[in-house]
């Protein structure tokens, strides 16, 4: 490589502009906002926000930023950790899954609190946001398996993007925007265990804190502070670290890795993350979620909904459902923790509790992972009779598709069955704005009038218009 990823991938960062977007481009950034911020006012009284958001309270600081729905003014890399805290907490923002899974709203934060610091625009908080969706979408493509297969969170690509987004409204030159990359790319390797098992409050927080100190990684390269420049593909870094690379020959080492005998099965795919670099933008391949729970359920439930509606099957008539799907899927959801769910965080992993809610209510809602509902008795009742099938062929398929089916025996001998290849909100069948006035109204409407939701909509879909000082002013009760 004559030039290094990082400062590839900086140049074009530094050089893009507001004025370059197209239009529906900066359209799709706004409705990933009221995406977002929808599920910020819907995760907000969450105990794990409630504990960061307090330990910020006691620490006080300078009143750079402000924190969602609360309105506290914090120090900007603190509000940053709350703000993302608040879009993941109910796991219901947006989803983007090539050879890795990603969540790039979870990176918004780290622009509108750098811009409230300093004063910028809505127009540039817009261009960062493009920024944090064009290089978490390419890094999920990158790794080819993704690092998943390497049991790796996807928290280990955002810690390249975050000094991005917040380099860009902080107006960092390429030089320092390369340091910034290099500073956070050096120190937050997630390993996988926050969505494996018994989950815990770190499902929802790991990405957001590789967010927070992005923000703050920017801050230390705007003041003067190196990082390495080849920390993808240089010596030990992380192309090196991940599969095995030989930084002479620029290619994977000739390693056997996890018990597969072919070395073709492994590569970085190097250009996905650089080349056609504005040519299009990746934000609009992205998906947004209609059920608030983990991406690779969707099909699963839209499928499981479809037969049970259509035919008016009620929870207390099932003999079985078997639900055929990934092996991966079968791996993440099906384990024996999520026969048992004690937490919301482990039941809205729990493919069994998924469809075993869906069975009961006819509907998934954030309401399916409240602590009532984890005690449902009928829930309970028709869990053990869900099975997982792993398919080879729908593995074939994926991630292109994200086939689902699901067939349901009756106590009376009946059998029904559907079968899906990619759920609502995946840009093949994008949640419309219908969709997305419903779900806001949904996590909103407990906090807000009528009145007050329109108003922040407007301001949304408006926001070009604004700073990012006013902006805030309107995300808060």
């Amino acid at each position: 490589m004559n030039k290094s990823i990082s400062r590839t991938i900086a140049e074009f960062a530094v050089g893009l502009q507001y004025k370059d977007l197209p239009k529906e481009v900066i359209h799709e950034v706004k409705r990933y906002l009221y995406d977002s911020i929808g599920c910020a006012f819907g995760g907000y009284h969450t105990k794990d926000v409630r504990i960061i958001r307090n330990i910020y309270k006691d620490m006080g600081g300078t009143e750079e930023a402000t924190v969602f729905v609360f309105g506290d003014k914090i120090p900007a890399v603190n509000a940053t950790l709350v703000n993302s805290l608040m879009i993941r907490a109910l796991d219901f923002n947006d989803i983007y899954w090539k050879e890795d899974p990603s969540h790039p709203s979870d990176l918004i934060p780290a622009a509108l609190a750098t811009a409230e610091m300093v004063g910028a625009s809505m127009e540039e908080v817009i261009t960062a946001i493009v920024l944090a969706y064009e290089f978490e979408q390419r890094l999920c493509e990158f790794a080819v398996p993704g690092i998943r297969e390497r049991k790796w969170h996807h928290a280990t690509l955002t810690q390249f993007v975050s000094p991005i987004v917040a380099g860009k409204i902080l107006g960092l030159t390429v030089d320092q925007m390369v340091n910034a990359i290099g500073i956070n790319g050096s120190h937050n390797h997630t390993i996988g265990c926050p969505t494996a098992g018994k989950l815990t409050m770190m499902k929802n927080t790991v990405d957001p804190m590789a967010v927070q100190s992005g923000v703050f990684a920017a801050m230390m390269a705007q003041r003067g502070y190196s990082g390495t420049e080849a920390v993808f593909e240089g010596k030990e870094g992380f192309m090196d670290c991940f599969f095995g690379w030989d930084v002479k020959e620029q290619k994977v080492k000739p390693v056997q890795m996890q018990g597969r005998e072919s070395l073709g099965e492994w590569k970085w795919d190097v250009d996905k993350l650089i080349v056609g670099l504005g040519e299009s933008y990746k934000i609009l391949e992205c998906s947004m979620k209609a059920f608030p729970t983990e991406a690779l359920t969707h099909t699963h439930i839209s499928a499981t909904l479809k037969v049970v509606t259509k035919n008016n099957i009620s929870y207390d008539q099932i003999e079985s459902v078997t639900i055929t799907t990934i092996a991966r899927a079968c791996d993440i959801l099906f384990d024996p923790h999520k026969y048992r769910p004690e937490s919301r965080e482990t039941a809205d992993h729990s493919l069994p509790y998924c469809i075993a809610a869906a069975l009961v209510d006819h509907k998934i809602t954030t309401q399916s992972f409240s602590e009532e509902k984890l005690k449902d008795p009928r829930i309970w009742e028709v869990i053990d009779k869900i099975h997982g099938e792993a398919s080879e062929e729908f593995e074939k398929m994926f991630p292109a598709k994200q086939p689902s089916k699901v067939v349901i025996k009756t106590k009376d001998g009946r059998e029904f069955s559907e079968y899906l290849e990619y759920p609502k909100g995946d840009p093949r069948e994008p949640m419309t704005m219908e969709d997305l006035d419903n779900k806001f109204e949904g996590l909103t409407e407990k906090l807000l009038v009528a009145g007050r939701r329109k108003e922040i909509k407007d301001a949304i879909f408006n926001a070009e218009l604004m700073t990012a000082r006013e902006f805030m002013k309107k995300m808060i009760l």
